[in-house]
């Protein structure tokens, strides 16, 4: 076996690739996927040069533009936030929600903090800063220093 450092184990490659020990055993157990040696105790190490390359494409970072209102009576606003992300950034994945922004539970954020923790995002947008929560959006902005993610602002 190589040096320790050249092989990863199987909670280190969940984490890299973003999901979860139980879908890699399935994916073993499936064909799609195989460990490239076993400890002792029997755990799973794989190659990390070898991940890293297999799942290449996968790690294609995307920009992204998020749009927000509060209530279904400013659904106009919602579509000229998504038309104002759209003209600065044509190729943006836009997420829309529709929420409070006192509601840390909507299924946009937390599909935007997903991608945010999988280092899937290069540029976040919006186009104020208060469409993304009214308050604790300065701890998302921390995640997103920390994970690489540059923010924009657009007014």
């Amino acid at each position: 076996m190589e040096k320790a450092a050249h092989y990863w184990s199987i909670g280190k490659v969940a984490q890299y690739l973003g999901v979860s020990v139980v879908t890699l055993r399935r994916w073993e157990k499936e064909g799609k996927l195989s460990s490239d040696s076993r400890t002792f105790g029997f755990h799973r190490r794989y190659k990390a040069s070898r991940i890293q390359q297999l799942f290449k494409q996968n790690k294609e970072k995307k920009v992204v533009g998020y749009a927000r209102v509060s209530s279904h009576d400013q659904k106009d606003d919602l579509e000229r936030q998504s038309k104002t992300l759209k003209t600065h950034y044509p190729n943006a994945t836009l997420i829309k929600d529709l929420g409070s922004g006192l509601n840390f539970n909507k299924k946009g954020l937390k599909t935007l903090l997903a991608m945010i923790l999988n280092q899937e995002i290069e540029t976040l947008v919006f186009t104020h800063k208060d469409r993304l929560l009214r308050f604790g959006s300065e701890l998302i902005f921390k995640l997103c220093k920390h994970f690489g993610t540059r923010i924009v602002i657009l007014n």
